[in-house]
């Protein structure tokens, strides 16, 4: 089976392709790149986005809130991103295996996806004509990074610490970062 890992391959044989183990793949210029599986506080973090998301798109049906999303790159046929959650309004499709029409994208930022995620996902991202917003959340600490579409720039706003609340436009909701981050202990928290 590892063969197959590390042969070229379309999206489309992307899209059926098994290796027969519970590993999570990104395609990545043709070749399946496997995703190293996320610590606790990602977990944790996606979780809480995903809850807090879905309460808020409610009474907003058909959007939704998905982890794991699938995302197709813009510009390439042999790319596909997983995105931590995704926020569609597309109409559902039972097979559709990734996203459509992303109006908002979240990545849990951690130190051995960080690089990756700011370097090839978000500049991506930011090429889906629909996405509205894309925030990066760090797994490592309070802090949140949102990059919001204006016209055509990109403008984007830090939020640090427990204080601060992160305003979601494209969902309509504000998420305070001591909800986000209840319970998660830093080694650089003043109380540890």
């Amino acid at each position: 089976m590892s063969e197959a890992a590390i042969k070229r391959m379309s999206l489309d044989e992307f899209l059926v392709w098994e290796d027969g183990t519970d590993t999570r793949y990104e395609l990545i210029g043709g070749f399946p790149m496997a995703m190293a599986p996320g610590f606790e506080g990602h977990r944790v973090l996606a979780t809480r986005l995903v809850v807090r998301l879905e309460a808020a798109l409610a009474g907003r049906r058909p959007c939704n809130a998905q982890a794991e999303a699938g995302i197709l790159h813009p510009d390439r046929a042999d790319t596909f991103f997983v995105a931590d959650v995704g926020v569609t309004c597309a109409p559902y499709e039972a097979r559709r295996q990734y996203m459509h029409d992303p109006i908002l994208l979240v990545e849990v930022l951690s130190p051995s996806t960080e690089r990756h995620d700011r370097r090839v996902k978000i500049p991506a991202y930011q090429r889906i004509g629909s996405v509205r917003e894309i925030l990066l959340v760090d797994s490592t600490g309070r802090y949140a990074e949102l990059h919001r579409r204006q016209g055509d720039q990109w403008m984007f706003q830090i939020i640090r610490g427990a204080e601060g609340t992160i305003p979601l436009a494209s969902v309509g909701i504000e998420i305070a970062m001591s909800e986000l981050y209840d319970g998660l202990i830093f080694p650089d928290d003043p109380e540890t």
